[in-house]
């Protein structure tokens, strides 16, 4: 247990630059504290002390703003930076090393009916090892988000999301796979889900590009048009002249 505890601690310094020392992280860290009251509040929820249960989960959003529900599984060198705003529902499923930002929720789409029979059904994601959910996410029903996946801010999350892939946007799509992972299996961290280097920039670049190929396509043909009604006759070639001698600057 003892080692378990230290490996937290240690998973957090190398994930957070601002974190100094294991007594700040102690100390100052919600993710920390409540992390430390869910395991307590998981472990009576599955020996059926609920209300207590629920009490002291309760007891850790009101310290630290973040609200996980007790019958949440949780695994090893979990982080939530910052914290403020977090959401993780009853049947939700983590694994380890996952890192999560303020803002997050692990939610469900309610049933139309609230029955008994509906209540006990799993309606929250299930999140793989080493996977990074961006501020501001939500990751809605019963999907799973395979192993070093990375989610963006502010993404909206309905469908499963593949491993070692990053998805963005409303709601959530892929942009691209990363298949770099070392000999543990784990991908290389990025911040907040989303890369802002690299092959990231060229492909945030594409729609930008895309707009001014359209747009030079529409003066184009514009121009070919206009060339046609003045000289019905002219043949294809010539036509291509004249809209060349149009657009030339």
């Amino acid at each position: 247990m003892f080692k378990h505890l230290i490996e937290e601690i240690d998973s957090i310094l190398e994930r957070d630059p601002a974190a100094r020392s294991r007594l700040e992280v102690i100390t100052s860290y919600p993710s920390f504290h409540a992390v430390r009251y869910h395991r307590l509040s998981h472990w009576l929820w599955s020996r059926k002390w609920y209300w207590l249960a629920r009490y002291i989960s309760q007891w850790a959003r009101f310290w630290t703003g973040i609200e996980i529900h007790p019958g949440a599984k949780i695994g090893r060198r979990f982080f939530i930076d910052h914290g403020m705003g977090v959401v993780i529902g009853e049947f939700a499923e983590i694994g380890d090393g996952v890192t999560l930002y303020h803002g997050v929720t692990l939610g469900g789409v309610s049933p139309s009916e609230n029955t008994d029979s509906q209540r006990g059904k799993k309606r929250h994601p299930t999140i793989h090892d080493n996977v990074i959910i961006g501020s501001g996410a939500q990751v809605l029903g019963p999907l799973t988000v395979h192993s070093c996946a990375r989610i963006g801010a502010n993404s909206v999350v309905t469908r499963d999301v593949p491993a070692q892939t990053t998805v963005a946007g409303i709601p959530a799509r892929a942009l691209y796979h990363k298949a770099s992972i070392d000999e543990k299996g784990k991908a290389p961290f990025v911040a907040y889900g989303i890369p802002v280097e690299g092959d990231f920039e060229d492909l945030m670049d594409t729609p930008t590009n895309l707009r001014a190929q359209l747009g030079m396509m529409k003066a184009r043909i514009n121009a070919l048009e206009a060339a046609l009604e003045k000289s019905p006759t002219l043949n294809a070639t010539d036509a291509e002249k004249e809209t060349d001698n149009r657009l030339a600057p």
